[in-house]
């Protein structure tokens, strides 16, 4: 297992990553609209781009395909951490998360989802509040996450 910074070529097998891992992780806590609504297949990949090239992005490979990404800002938000469904719980979150977490100072928020909740609890974060987000035209429940540091 690798971990490098984001390049934009990666944006492609990204975003399939995005919409894969939501689509099978995700779909025991929201429904296919939810689903939909959240990844879509026409994932504004530009958008996406520019935004990974603003943040602290990483990506974990192995044996040449990436396997996770997540991207963290400089203020301590981490918008978004997502690993390959068959790499559930081998060790890639917790290690894109703390090289995430060692790129910034200070304290850390997220907004994780129902299924990602027990993941962040286990890394330290608190729940702050839940919410009710809207992602064209659904509403998705998440958590506002923190970790004091």
């Amino acid at each position: 297992m690798q971990f490098r910074k984001y390049v934009s070529s990666d944006i492609d097998e990204i975003a399939k990553l995005f919409y894969d891992t939501v689509h099978t992780v995700n779909a025991a806590d929201y429904t296919a609209a939810q689903l939909d609504a959240w990844a879509p297949r026409d994932l504004d990949a530009k958008l996406w781009d520019e935004s990974l090239k603003r943040h602290f992005s990483l990506v974990a490979e192995d044996e040449g395909k990436i396997v996770g990404f997540g991207d963290i800002d400089e203020s301590g938000y981490l918008d978004r951490l997502y690993v390959r469904a068959d790499y559930i719980d081998k060790g890639v979150g917790k290690a894109l998360l703390a090289r995430l977490e060692d790129a910034v100072r200070g304290d850390i928020t997220t907004h994780a989802s129902v299924t990602a909740r027990a993941f962040f609890e286990k890394a330290g974060y608190s729940v702050v509040r839940r919410q009710t987000v809207e992602r064209r035209g659904e509403l998705l429940t998440n958590f506002v996450m923190k970790k004091t540091r």
